[in-house]
């Protein structure tokens, strides 16, 4: 099946955009409900597998180390944990592709991020897109989207930034803003999203075959 995936810095605009090509080619937009789909296969609760997205050392990921320590979830509060044992790394990558490509090849749909442009690098109808846009404009972004003060979104975009690239590097040995692993690049800061929706859409060469 035909599929889009999409990944930015944060506060470009990546997943605005990616729900919106989803809304236009009627199709589905795929992003957190991937942490859950692989903690369903590998039978593990959902933050253990959110964690793997989030380094060790970033605030984040000592929240997520400490809740699972704790037995709480980020999303779904207090449970009894029924693991005994860490989720390793070969573990969640080897979950996350399978779910991945099963996504891909059975349904039409949108992903954002979590590696996908790498683990559907060469496959079939696969159309990969990065966003980018200057700091400063993301930092506006974030401010107003968020409610945050300069200096807090700021730490905000690090955080995160710093975390997509530790996850891109452990998982698929990639700097996730190569524009070669990449078949668009888009600048949000020369395009309304809907502007960059109609790019891609025009741009994707098997739109009819998606519509279709």
């Amino acid at each position: 099946m035909p599929v889009v995936t999409i990944r930015g810095q944060f506060g470009s605009g990546a997943p605005e955009i990616g729900k919106l090509i989803a809304e236009s080619l009627h199709a589905d937009f795929i992003d957190r409900e991937i942490i859950a789909k692989v903690a369903e296969r590998l039978n593990y609760p959902d933050q253990e597998i959110a964690a793997k997205e989030m380094p060790p050392g970033s605030l984040m990921g000592r929240i997520a180390e400490a809740l699972g320590r704790s037995g709480l979830s980020l999303e779904k509060g207090p449970y009894l944990p029924t693991w005994e044992m860490q989720l390793d790394d070969a573990l969640y990558l080897s979950g996350l592709e399978s779910i991945i490509t099963e996504l891909a090849a059975r349904q039409l749909v949108v992903i954002q991020g979590r590696g996908s442009q790498y683990i559907l690098k060469g496959y079939p109808e696969s159309f990969h897109i990065l966003t980018i846009a200057p700091l400063e404009l993301r930092v506006e972004r974030v401010m107003e989207t968020l409610q945050l003060d300069r200096e807090c979104a700021e730490a905000q975009i690090s955080r995160i930034d710093d975390s997509r690239h530790e996850f891109i590097k452990r998982y698929f040995g990639a700097n996730q803003e190569d524009p070669l692993d990449y078949d668009l690049v888009i600048n949000t800061e020369h395009f309304t999203y809907e502007d960059a929706v109609s790019i891609v859409v025009h741009a994707v060469p098997f739109t009819e075959l998606w519509k279709g």
